[in-house]
């Protein structure tokens, strides 16, 4: 250094300098020669390193390198070179000079473990987003995580600057704020909570982004958007969002409707009152004249005289079995409820042949249309009570 510095000196007396000027001169001199250092390897790696880097992670045909190597991964990296170079070529400059040599080391340490923060949290977010493509993390609510390791690289960084402020090492810093735990975690507590709550229904895999939940304790019923450290997002079906705390999902229950969209079919279960008084035995003609159908063909009689509600329940059966949109590979039954005072429910349980809501909606239509339509053919009514109409007809 020491040679360096005379060499330059002699260069810069030649050059005509004045001896009582020479020192600042040559202070100046080498910090212009430091940035200017600084600056030509930030453009080499730019313009040169991060371009080339770019090609040969296109050529390959997997893809977890172009996010690993992402514009801002390399860009953070970029940024680590100036400070680096200022650090370690400043004694040229400021060797007479402690404390401004200080200073200056000081805030290059700063500059970098900001810039290594940096570099680290966009790191993180590469790999997230990596692992959001892969086949068997996509549907993991890994973004808790990733939040939380960056929770973690942020504050480790803002004790190491703390650290470099005030001249202490981080570990005597760390030791210190073990008074300060109990505050910290008051803070924190959400965050602490969310954390434990998103291990847990990670594990046990009890929500994945996607998801159709409802949890009206909250007002939540549509499809999950993001599970992060404090908050999980659900978008309603009437396009409103709700936000959850991820320890309310552990704590309280709530309704998760994946398994119904694996299946490939939606539940149908819903019944429609007879009136009990129509309900008889079918007489002669009545059965002659359904012994010609074609849904009559497997009917399975009692042996003796067949109760129009019995028939009709069969055909019932019978037309859930050949409806084009009932899911076939799913529980098809009709049965008979407990009788109450508005009639005798008949229950009608299927599933559709899709998961879509609108279709879902007609075919429940077409169905109950359909069954209220040919009531009549087996001498059959449903219950309805009586409204002003019926009450005038009986006063008429």
């Amino acid at each position: 250094m020491e040679t360096i510095n005379h060499e330059l000196m002699e260069w810069l007396q030649q050059m005509g300098v004045a001896d009582g000027n020479l020192p600042m001169i040559q202070r100046i001199v080498v910090i212009a020669a430091i940035l200017l250092i600084a600056y030509v390897l930030d453009m080499i790696a730019r313009k040169a390193v991060i371009p080339l880097v770019h090609k040969v992670t296109a050529k390959t045909q997997s893809n977890w390198d172009d996010h690993l190597l992402s514009d801002e991964v390399m860009g953070n990296l970029c940024h680590l070179i100036p400070p680096i170079v200022v650090f370690v070529l400043i004694p040229f400059a400021l060797a007479d000079e402690p404390n401004w040599l200080h200073f200056v080391r000081k805030v290059c340490s700063i500059y970098i473990t900001i810039v290594l923060m940096k570099l680290i949290c966009s790191f993180l977010t590469s790999l997230y987003t990596l692992s959001s493509e892969h086949e068997k993390l996509k549907n993991r609510s890994m973004k808790g995580f990733y939040q939380m390791i960056k929770l973690v690289v942020v504050c480790v960084g803002v004790i190491i600057i703390i650290s470099e402020l005030i001249d202490k090492d981080p570990v005597a810093i760390l030791t210190g704020l073990g008074a300060g735990t109990a505050i910290l975690m008051l803070v924190f507590q959400d965050t602490i909570k969310g954390l434990v709550a998103g291990v847990q229904l990670t594990a046990n895999d009890m929500l994945r982004p996607g998801d159709w939940i409802s949890m009206p304790k909250y007002g939540a019923d549509g499809a999950v958007q993001e599970v992060t450290l404090t908050t999980v997002k659900v978008q309603n079906w009437d396009k409103t969002i709700s936000t959850i705390p991820p320890y309310a999902l552990v704590n309280d229950s709530f309704q998760n409707w994946r398994g119904m969209w694996e299946s490939g079919g939606r539940r149908v279960k819903r019944s429609i009152n007879i009136d009990m008084h129509t309900v008889r035995f079918c007489t002669s003609e009545e059965m002659e004249a359904f012994r010609k159908e074609e849904w009559m063909q497997d009917f399975d009689g009692t042996g003796g005289e067949e109760v129009n509600l019995y028939v009709f329940r069969h055909y019932l059966e019978h037309y859930l079995r050949n409806h084009p949109r009932v899911n076939q590979g799913q529980m098809i039954m009709i049965r008979q409820l407990q009788p109450t005072a508005e009639g005798l429910p008949v229950e009608l349980y299927f599933f559709s042949d899709g998961t879509n809501w609108v279709p879902y909606e007609h075919l429940q239509a077409e169905v109950f249309d359909h069954l209220l339509a040919t009531l009549h053919k087996f001498g059959l009514k449903v219950f309805q009570s009586p409204t002003g109409l019926d009450l005038q007809r009986l006063k008429g």
